[in-house]
């Protein structure tokens, strides 16, 4: 039997190809999921493109040099299994290889819950090694859950981590790529808060302009083209796309009011460029797993 795998050139993304591998047999303690579906995005873009820089190569070693495994989200189910953790026919959901299998060492992490404890994952942010049991359901279910579950996760944490920091003392912020799931996510969130003393501003394409507006969450919509009319007064920018041009033009239109610049996805990865010397805040990498284990740590696993 056999199994395949999609690999990426890790220095060129746009190159791929099929790896074929012969099915290796369990070992004890091990269970083996057979994915049935699994979501691409942007985010999957996002992975490849930062798989040196935040470390997403690391979760499923192709053993091929350059070449790489980039992570997906998925639902497979347990096809054999030697573990007594997890029993054939459960069904997980979680973080796979862009592939047809994967082979995991399952431990209890909470009801209905598994942690992958292989070893070389161990020293991975545990939120990626986690596999949740989902009932059998629809397809348009599963494939609804890989589109958005990770999508509306990271515009919760990002809105959380914001207030947080008390959104570092800005008046207004600036979601970059305001069109994107995430950015939608974080714009809705951002204007639940009743009373709330800062500004949302929407940075979008002249062709979703009208998307965004329509919507609702954004107190002003603004295209790539017209940003110098973005208010100049203390503000943080949340960068969904990575386009170095864009957050190039903001830092020096914001300079010292620029108070925080946090870089979230690499969509337009092929426009990213690290800038060195841009007035205001130095743009930083903002995580998920981080604020994860922030408020696990501070408000407990439920």
């Amino acid at each position: 039997m056999e199994t395949r795998n999609i690999l990426v050139a890790q220095d060129d993304i746009t190159q791929t190809s099929l790896q074929t591998l012969p099915v290796s047999a369990l070992e004890d303690g091990h269970v083996r999921l057979k994915l049935e579906s699994f979501a691409l995005t942007t985010n999957n873009v996002t992975y490849a493109a930062t798989g040196f820089v935040i470390g997403y190569w690391k979760f499923f070693p192709s053993g091929v040099e350059g070449q790489g495994i980039a992570p997906v989200w998925g639902v497979a189910e347990v096809v054999e299994s030697r573990s007594d953790m997890l029993a054939a026919g459960t069904r997980l959901y979680g973080f796979y290889p862009m592939g047809e299998e994967l082979v995991i060492t399952p431990q209890p992490d909470s009801p209905g819950v598994w942690l992958d404890t292989a070893p070389h994952r161990a020293e991975l942010p545990a939120v990626y090694n986690r596999y949740t049991e989902v009932r059998k359901g629809t397809p348009e279910q599963d494939h609804l859950r890989a589109l958005l579950q990770p999508l509306l996760a990271t515009s919760y944490l990002l809105f959380d981590w914001l207030m947080d920091n008390d959104r570092f003392g800005a008046d207004q912020i600036i979601v970059g790529s305001a069109s994107s799931k995430t950015g939608l996510g974080l714009c809705k969130f951002l204007a639940e808060p009743q009373n709330r003393s800062y500004r949302i501003i929407g940075l979008t394409s002249e062709a979703n302009r009208a998307f965004v507006e329509g919507l609702g969450a954004c107190d002003r919509v603004v295209t790539y083209d017209d940003i110098e009319s973005i208010d100049n007064v203390p503000s943080v920018y949340v960068d969904m796309a990575g386009n170095a041009e864009v957050k190039y033009r903001l830092h020096h239109h914001l300079g010292d009011n620029m108070r925080h610049s946090a870089a979230v996805g690499t969509s337009h990865w092929d426009k990213f460029a690290p800038q060195k010397d841009l007035p205001g805040a130095k743009p930083q990498f903002f995580f998920a797993p981080a604020q994860i284990a922030k408020r696990r740590e501070e408000w407990g696993r439920a």
